[in-house]
């Protein structure tokens, strides 16, 4: 992936100015240390497909990598493993997902923060496994920033990219809070089953500057009943004009704008967020790469906090 990661050199090459200069291609697990950034692409969009929804977010991983690379890094002791793609040849999802699983808890129990880009929103439920296979005695926090609850239950195709969190729910009890939900994007049945799992949740409608203090409040109270966090964005959320390439465009989603910004930084800062993932970007039906730079900078805010 060395044509992937490059960029612009700021003077001496060894004094690692941008992102693609402390990044390191691995494939021994073992080389993981701690507090270390490490990189899977989860490069599947077999969920996408059997949830009828537009293809093409398996190609997304290395156009937000080449989107993350020129970045400047600003922590002295940053340093970027990357793991490459994992695919689905064979359409078996349940297999990649448990794939995955496996690779993340490798990552989390040599101390690692793990990083994936997706790919579907089947991502949630493969990364959530991970975590959750790591430490299963630990009372695991979910934020999902979505427009969907992505809580539909399995059809006879399987698991799909919009089942991830009933998933989630058959594996225990779930402690989730999902930020950007519209109603226009979820039935009353999804509403429903929401409110049965107690999945708490933030309307699209509630997320302006001066409800930021609702927002930060619910988003503690979260924080605080949980030992660890995952966080996962559905690049699906955001208005079109900003976020065109993803699987379910949206003309009403939420903008990246000072609010947003405010509430997701202070996600970034919780010493519990163990996991990221960004999912649905959607190449074929991005512009410019619209999507896939708000996905690199999105990913990039951790890296900075």
């Amino acid at each position: 992936m060395k044509n992937i990661w490059q960029g612009r050199l700021d003077g001496e090459e060894l004094l690692f100015h941008r992102i693609f200069q402390r990044v390191r291609e691995e494939d021994n697990y073992d080389t993981i240390s701690a507090d270390d950034f490490v990189l899977h692409g989860f490069a599947v969009d077999e969920g996408v497909q059997r949830n009828k929804g537009r293809q093409g977010a398996k190609e997304a991983p290395d156009i937000i990598r080449k989107n993350m690379a020129n970045f400047p890094v600003i922590l002295p002791d940053f340093s970027l493993l990357d793991f490459g793609n994992i695919v689905c040849p064979d359409g078996n999802l349940e297999n990649t997902q448990q794939d995955l699983a496996k690779r993340v808890s490798k990552v989390l129990l040599k101390g690692g923060k793990s990083i994936v880009l997706g790919g579907g929103h089947e991502v949630t439920y493969a990364h959530y496994l991970g975590v959750k296979t790591a430490f299963p005695e630990q009372k695991i926090g979910i934020i999902n920033i979505d427009a969907h609850f992505d809580n539909r239950q399995p059809e006879s195709a399987g698991a799909s990219s919009g089942t991830g969190f009933w998933q989630i729910a058959q594996e225990g009890e779930m402690n989730s809070l999902h930020i950007g939900i519209q109603r226009n994007s979820n039935t009353l049945k999804l509403f429903d089953t929401a409110h049965q799992y107690k999945m708490k949740y933030i309307l699209a409608d509630e997320i302006f500057f001066e409800n930021l203090p609702s927002v930060y409040q619910r988003i503690d109270d979260l924080l605080n009943s949980v030992d660890y966090l995952y966080l996962t964005v559905c690049m699906d959320v955001f208005n079109a004009s900003i976020a065109p390439g993803v699987s379910a465009s949206a003309y009403n989603g939420i903008f990246a704008d000072a609010a947003f910004m405010h509430f997701y930084r202070h996600i970034l800062k919780s010493q519990k967020l163990l996991a990221l993932d960004i999912a649905e970007v959607n190449p074929a039906f991005d512009i410019q790469d619209h999507t896939a730079r708000l996905a690199a900078t999105l990913v990039n805010e951790w890296f900075m906090i």
